[in-house]
């Protein structure tokens, strides 16, 4: 068995494992990279080590800083665990209708949390930060949606591992929130193969799917560059339950409610393939969902719960 020194080391390398039985062509194949295998649960766990690293290099974090940061789940709780490693403080801003687990991890890993209005969703919460950090230039404003070492993290570790694992990959889908993924994976995997698909997934504009977010709702990330795209599949949030289930029901994988969302994306996407290789992002695993009830109550009961708490 590997040994390794801090949790932190820990980060990536996640597994890539086939999820073929979901596939409705037998000639398209459907690898799903496990991002729950990170120590924090998450893909996010990337992003936060990366910026944090970066801002030590740049000079912008000195021992006992303050770092400040939007999240409305993943990458809080990731920030969270590197910064009490690090021993950093953090303050995460944050809607005041996010699941109380989520509210908990974060406490636990000893994050203080901010509270947003939660009728003004996430970018309430980016808006709300982008204040306390212009009314407190003490504070370190990461800003993940703007950062850099975002969508590097995902060129450097995920793309590379990727290609690594399956170089024979014809398309990549991944859910679009920060972008960071698609952005780094995709110019990454296009450097390699310039036939690559990237492929987003989002949903229909005004709609809640945990963790995803539309860019037609009026908040474009600045890392974001559309040249990377190829395409983009649009999924409603009854579509991520059902395959959350099949995920668990047909492949024994407990992957969360996005995660969902981005093998419903898959599919959507090999039903146009003749044959080839999809590699699917699965961003966390489904501990954080549990009071959701997506696994065992009525659908539409499920889905008209998550429209009113946020549980990503």
């Amino acid at each position: 068995m590997t040994r390794y020194e801090s949790v932190l080391d820990l980060i990536g390398n996640t597994p890539l494992v086939g999820i073929h039985a979901l596939s409705p062509n037998p000639a398209v194949r459907i690898y799903a990279k496990l991002e729950g295998q990170n120590p924090g649960g998450s893909v996010k766990d990337r992003i936060a080590l990366r910026m944090i690293v970066q801002a030590e290099r740049d000079g912008l974090l000195t021992p006992g800083a303050t770092i400040l940061e939007p999240s409305s789940g993943n990458t809080g709780i990731g920030l969270a665990m590197v910064c009490r490693v690090k021993g950093y403080r953090l303050k995460i801003v944050m809607p005041e209708n996010v699941s109380i687990e989520r509210r908990q991890l974060l406490e636990i890993f000893g994050a203080e949390v901010i509270l947003s209005p939660g009728e003004e969703g996430s970018n309430g919460g980016i808006r709300m930060a982008q204040a306390i950090a212009a009314e407190h230039p003490e504070y370190v404003f990461l800003y993940q949606y703007a950062n850099a070492a975002n969508p590097l993290a995902h060129y450097e570790g995920t793309g590379p591992e990727i290609w690594r694992d399956c170089p024979e990959i014809d398309v990549f889908v991944s859910g679009l929130g920060t972008t960071g993924t698609l952005m780094g994976v995709g110019r990454y995997l296009k450097e390699r193969k310039p036939g690559v698909q990237i492929v987003a997934v989002e949903p229909p504009s005004g709609e809640i799917v945990q963790g995803l977010r539309s860019l037609d709702d009026g908040y474009v990330p600045p890392v974001f560059d559309p040249t990377v795209l190829d395409g983009k599949r649009i999924v409603r949030l009854g579509e991520s339950i059902e395959f959350t289930r099949d995920l668990v029901n047909i492949c024994g994988i407990f992957g969360g409610i996005s995660s969902g969302a981005a093998v419903a994306g898959a599919v959507k996407v090999a039903r146009k393939m003749t044959s080839g290789t999809i590699v699917v992002l699965l961003a966390d695993g489904g501990w954080k969902y549990l009071s959701t009830g997506a696994w065992t109550d009525p659908i539409d009961e499920v889905v008209a719960r998550s429209s009113t708490t946020i549980f990503f």
